[in-house]
């Protein structure tokens, strides 16, 4: 599968589930004080971003090291994402990554990572770039959007829980998981299908 900007947008805001992250930042900001939590929201969101970004720029250079190739990748990036897509259809009551969500103000973990740059979005931005690395921009712009749009729906968790209630909620995230379950298979077929056609040479 070949990505552009608005599919690979796409993909990172399926990844990144901000609507599905909804109640662990709720959960994990109930100990803060109210006039600091989107102070808190948008100092992870940003953590997350530049932990991406970093990964984005020099995971090309990290596998190359490491003697990994993009089909590695493709099929490891693959069942990671499938695995967090089953827990996003069948979640944990602690949510997707059994968070301990502590009284004390959150740094980092869980909330920067591995909520929102967690394993998935790692190995998804790395094989952007690997894939596609003269698309860079590309890539940047649609982590640079996804960030955005994840800052917004955390900073507004609260009023979007109270509108569309914490059942339609849930529905939505096991929606992007099924959505995501179909993405991941197609990854790890397309990783498999270059694997044989590499064994027949």
């Amino acid at each position: 599968m070949e990505y552009n900007f608005l599919s690979a947008t796409i993909l990172l805001i399926l990844i990144t589930d901000p609507l599905g992250n909804i109640p662990l930042f709720i959960n994990c900001l109930r100990g803060v004080a109210p006039h600091r939590r989107i102070r808190v929201i948008l100092r992870e969101v940003a953590i997350a971003f530049v932990i991406l970004l970093i990964f984005m720029l020099v995971g090309d250079r990290f596998l190359r090291m490491m003697s990994l190739t993009d089909l590695s990748l493709r099929i490891g990036g693959g069942i990671v994402l499938f695995l967090i897509a089953l827990r996003m259809i069948f979640p944990h009551p602690d949510g997707p990554f059994g968070a301990d969500t502590r009284a004390a103000e959150p740094l980092i973990v869980p909330l920067a990572i591995p909520a929102l740059a967690g394993p998935s979005a790692l190995a998804t931005v790395m094989l952007l770039t690997s894939q596609a690395p003269n698309k860079m921009l590309e890539w940047v712009a649609a982590l640079t959007v996804t960030m955005i749009v994840c800052a917004l729906v955390l900073v507004m968790a609260e009023r979007i829980q109270q509108w569309l209630g914490e059942r339609t909620v849930m529905a939505f995230e096991r929606l992007m998981g099924l959505v995501l379950v179909a993405i991941s298979v197609e990854m790890m077929l397309g990783g498999i299908r270059t694997f044989v056609h590499q064994l027949e040479k």
